[in-house]
């Protein structure tokens, strides 16, 4: 197990869940030459003694594994008609999104279920299968106020390939004043946004940091390096936690993040009022490309014909009813082909932090 992960335990029908996404994708190698007098090399081509599947820590793990288990018959009865085996299966959520990068680059994990700045950021050491596509939203405005005019936010049946980051104020005094002169029309200072506590997630996600790292920097020349109040949190579910209690006035977070907590903030985090009521978007980001199933390029697991057969598995696993129900864990509706050109607006985006980040510490 490599540093930074934390294993979950599964069950012997869990791991056979997973077992047969690997074994299935490796079994593609022999489609088309096999025949009743195989050898039994060509029967060990198709045979996988160990997958290494990987999630971010976007939520809290055991929500991730509970929510995931049923994908493991999925990808049995997708891919076990193909006559792939997997003698086992490894599934763990990372530590952190760097844990699950570095994973994927030394070839601990063969496959993780990553976003965009995790994927750039490790795309030496691995290589993007899909894209996942999501569910849009009611509202997509640049401007704050309209989606606190708006709310509560709902999906749409419009599928799209990005997403946006909201600066969101909580019910704190100070994320009130926010939230206030955001709907009175007036427009923050940075003295405005400095002066709050703010929570924001590793250097390396999308929502909670990189984007709201551009947008400071869009408006005020800054970034999230300059916020004299800012704690990362490990997971959104602790950044809404420290929101509801007032530990924070203000967080970074997925446009659709109030939505996955919406029941939580009365239950878990103690909220009389509802979290539409007791929040307001301060800033809302420019769009964010959607996560990625990606292959780490030292797994020898992961075969040309392997990474076909597992990305051709999700793919049709995304089309079924069964299969959204369970990779709306991560706010996916499905899946397409993707390619490293895909992330390229990523890449400018983690440059400018880059040299934000450099000329903050010059």
């Amino acid at each position: 197990m490599s540093k930074g992960i934390v294993s979950s335990s599964l069950s012997r029908r869990q791991f056979l869940g997973f077992a047969a996404a690997g074994a299935a994708a490796a079994g593609l190698a022999g489609c088309g030459n096999s025949s009743s007098s195989s050898s039994s090399s060509s029967s060990e081509s198709k045979t996988i003694d160990t997958l290494h599947v990987a999630f971010v820590p976007s939520k809290d793990p055991d929500q991730i594994i509970t929510a995931t288990d049923p994908l493991k018959q999925m990808l049995i009865d997708e891919l076990g008609n193909q006559g792939y085996t997997v003698n086992d299966v490894d599934i763990t959520v990372g530590t952190s999104y760097e844990a699950v990068g570095e994973g994927l680059t030394s070839g601990t994990i063969d496959v993780g279920f990553i976003p965009g700045g995790t994927y750039v950021l490790y795309s030496d050491g691995c290589e993007v299968l899909l894209t996942a596509t999501r569910n849009g939203l009611s509202i997509d405005s640049d401007d704050p106020k309209d989606w606190n005019d708006q709310k509560p936010t709902t999906a749409s049946d419009q599928q799209v390939t990005f997403y946006r980051a909201l600066l969101i104020a909580g019910p704190s005094d100070a994320g009130k004043a926010l939230g206030d002169k955001v709907n009175n029309g007036q427009e923050l200072t940075w003295d405005d946004i400095n002066g709050a506590n703010w929570s924001v997630m590793s250097s390396s996600s999308p929502a909670g940091y990189i984007y709201p790292c551009l947008w400071l920097n869009d408006n005020y020349g800054k970034t999230v390096l300059d916020l004299t109040h800012a704690v990362q949190s490990d997971s959104y579910g602790s950044a809404f936690a420290r929101l509801a209690s007032g530990q924070v006035d203000a967080l970074c977070v997925y446009a659709d993040g109030r939505r996955d907590y919406e029941s939580k903030w009365t239950s878990d985090y103690s909220r009389t009022a509802g979290i539409w009521d007791e929040t307001n978007v301060i800033g809302v980001t420019k769009p964010i490309y959607n996560d990625t199933i990606s292959a780490s390029k030292a797994s020898k697991t992961m075969t040309d014909d392997f990474k076909k057969a597992f990305s051709q598995a999700m793919i049709n696993i995304g089309n079924t009813d069964e299969g959204k129900k369970v990779i709306a864990i991560y706010s996916h509706n499905g899946y397409v082909e993707a390619q490293d050109s895909d992330y390229d607006s990523e890449r400018e985006a983690q440059e400018m932090v880059k040299k934000l980040k450099s000329s903050s510490n010059s």
